[in-house]
Formats: C-alpha cells, sequence, structure tokens
C-alpha cells in the first residue's frame, strides 16, 4: 500500500491561495480562505478542507460565488441585532466578518447576535465561534444546507444536516462542533466501498424506511441524530439562520455540487455572550476550570481512552499537523493540481520538506 503524502502547512496554504487568486480573489482574502481551508485538514476535517477546492473555483468561474470579500449590512439599527447580505461571497469570509459585528455588539450590551442571507459555505463552523471565545464571549455558528433529512415518519428531505458550532472561553475551553445527522454521508459511501451493512438509525431508502443497506442509504436520506430531537434542533437552525435573516431556508437552498452557476444560497447565524456582562470573566473561567475537571477526571469506561473535552481531539491533531506535518489524501492534492491548471496558475515549487 502506497503511504499517502505529507504536506507542510505552509506550503498547502501557499499553493491554495495561489489556485484561489488563479480564480479571481484578491490577495487577502485568497490566502485568509486557504488558511481557513488548510486548518480544517490540519482538525481532521477533511471534508471542509483543501478537497474543496476545486467545486470552490468552478463556482468562482461560474459566477455562483462572489469574489467579494465582505458581506452587505442590510440592517443594524446600533442595537444588539443586525442582518447582513452576503451576496453569495464565500462563506469563510463573511463569516468572520458577522461574528467580528456580533462581538463588538456583546461587548456593548452583553448580547450581539448576527444573520446572514445570501451565504455560501462557510467550511467547519467551530472557529467562528471560537473567534468570540478568543475574546471572552461564548460564541455560537451555524448555518443551514439543502434538505438532505426527512421530517419523522416523513418520506422526502425537508431538513438540511445543519452544522451549530458552540466556543467558551477558559482554560480548557470548550469547543462542540456537529452537524445534526447521525452518521456522516461519507461513513454510508465508505461501508458501500467495503460491502458491509450500517446501522439502521443512520439512513433511510429513497422511500424513507430505515435501512442497513448502504446502497440504498445513498438512494435515500440521512438520519437525524437522536430521532425526533436532532430534527427539530436542525429545523431550529432553518429559522435563525434562514427564517429570520430573510434569507433561502428548507428546498431554498440549492446543493453544493449539483448545478455550481446556481447559487447555494444558504445563510449563517451568529451569536455572541460577553461572559463579562454576566457573571464575570473570573467567576466564569472558574466555573468553567471545575466544569472541566469534572469531566476530565471522570473515570473512562474498561479498555477506553481517557476522557476528554469536545475540541481536544481535533486541538492534538492541529499541534501534531504543525509539527509533522498534515497527511493529504492524494486525491484531494490531485484535484488542486487540476483546479490550478484550470485557472492557469503553476503551484509553488515542493521540496522534502513540503511533500514527502
Amino acid at each position: 500500500m502506497t503511504t499517502p503524502p505529507t504536506v507542510s502547512p505552509a506550503w498547502l496554504i501557499a499553493a491554495t491561495a495561489t489556485v484561489l487568486e488563479g480564480a479571481g480573489l484578491a490577495p487577502e482574502p485568497a490566502r485568509a480562505l486557504a488558511d481557513s481551508l488548510v486548518d480544517a485538514d490540519a482538525h481532521g476535517v477533511a471534508s471542509h478542507g483543501v478537497m474543496l477546492v476545486p467545486m470552490y473555483v468552478e463556482r468562482l468561474r461560474a459566477g455562483s460565488v462572489s469574489t467579494a470579500a465582505t458581506a452587505h449590512v442590510v440592517r443594524d439599527d446600533g442595537g444588539a441585532a443586525a442582518v447582513l447580505d452576503a451576496g453569495h461571497a464565500l462563506g469563510q469570509l463573511t463569516a468572520v466578518q458577522a461574528m467580528g459585528l456580533a462581538v463588538e455588539k456583546a461587548k456593548r450590551l452583553g448580547v450581539g447576535a448576527v444573520a446572514v442571507r445570501g451565504a455560501f459555505h462557510f467550511g467547519r463552523a467551530l472557529p467562528f465561534a471560537q473567534l468570540a471565545a478568543a475574546q471572552g464571549c461564548i460564541g455560537v455558528a451555524m448555518a443551514n444546507t439543502r434538505p438532505l433529512m426527512p421530517a419523522p415518519g416523513g418520506a422526502e428531505p425537508v431538513v438540511g444536516n445543519n452544522p451549530v458550532a458552540v466556543a467558551a472561553p477558559g482554560d480548557p475551553g470548550l469547543g462542540v462542533d456537529m452537524a445534526l445527522s447521525e452518521a456522516a454521508l461519507g461513513k454510508i459511501r465508505i461501508a458501500a466501498a467495503e460491502g458491509r451493512p450500517i446501522p439502521e438509525t443512520w439512513a433511510t431508502d429513497a422511500d424513507g424506511v430505515p435501512t442497513e443497506d448502504p446502497a440504498a442509504a445513498l438512494e435515500g436520506m440521512l438520519l437525524p441524530a437522536g430521532g425526533a430531537k436532532g430534527f427539530g434542533l436542525a429545523l431550529v437552525v432553518d429559522v435563525l439562520a434562514g427564517v429570520l435573516s430573510g434569507g433561502a431556508f428548507g428546498t431554498a437552498v440549492a446543493p453544493l455540487y449539483q448545478d455550481t452557476a446556481v447559487p447555494n444560497d444558504c445563510a449563517h447565524f451568529f451569536l455572541a455572550i460577553d461572559v463579562e456582562h454576566f457573571v464575570g470573566r473570573e467567576a466564569f473561567a472558574a466555573g468553567m476550570a471545575q466544569l472541566a475537571a469534572g469531566v476530565l477526571g471522570s473515570r473512562p469506561r474498561p479498555g477506553a481512552d481517557p476522557v476528554v473535552l469536545p475540541g481536544q481531539r481535533g486541538a492534538a491533531l492541529a499541534a501534531r499537523a504543525a509539527a509533522e506535518g498534515i497527511v493529504m489524501d492524494p486525491s484531494t492534492l490531485e484535484g488542486l493540481q487540476r483546479a490550478a491548471a484550470a485557472v492557469g496558475v503553476h503551484l509553488p515549487r515542493t521540496d522534502m520538506e513540503a511533500i514527502r
């Protein structure tokens, strides 16, 4: 078996930014987007990493994604709430703007909430929640996606596998990031390739009947985590991101991959809560430390690894990637090379420190 290539984060960021500039982005937003994508790979979330570049480039060239770096402020009366229209700009860029505005409001008023319509895929949700945590706020970030899950007992998709992330400041802090299906679509694809069944709580067939057949599941729908509870939470995301922003929700959100000339038109929601306006930073930090100690000090079951807090495994992977490089799927690097050729640029030269 061929060993997957290991790539230095610095080279991968430079290569990704080069391609994005070739697709029409200005240097600064291209670098910011590249940082975000490579950060996802470093944290072990390849589905939101550099593998997305060919699709992003195709959409930039087709015009369904804007090269603008900021969203337009639709409504902001100076209070705790605001609405932005992203104009189909890249989600990683407008999400930073939106959370920054939410934090600014929270610092003044205790709470800041910003809804974004006309948005595009923003990758991992957690980094945007962590922007708030880095400034002493609890941060919440979420987005709606095209419908992939049925209502309980339903036979057609009505709500997306919507991501929700929450980050809280502290040492250690808290970083929860989750989509709301029972299992990722990628896990079902792997089971189909390996010819093994899946738990029937993962997905349905095309008629909405829970199935253990991964091939039937790929023609059907994902099931929400926790059944009706997960469905309800996914629907809440559609309310907060889509309905509240005046943007798209439900079937109005377009797929990312089917027709890349059609805007994705998803919606985002960001919330910042300044702990200083509540219990105060010192008391909050003490409470978080006590809460974390209770979790980390709990006894693991026989044969299991020590208990960790949400976000700690990803952080450990990122630290290892910074020191040793990022192990990449060869197809992702091939896709990056094809995207470079499509926009007429050459990737930076490599050396033994960049790819091995």
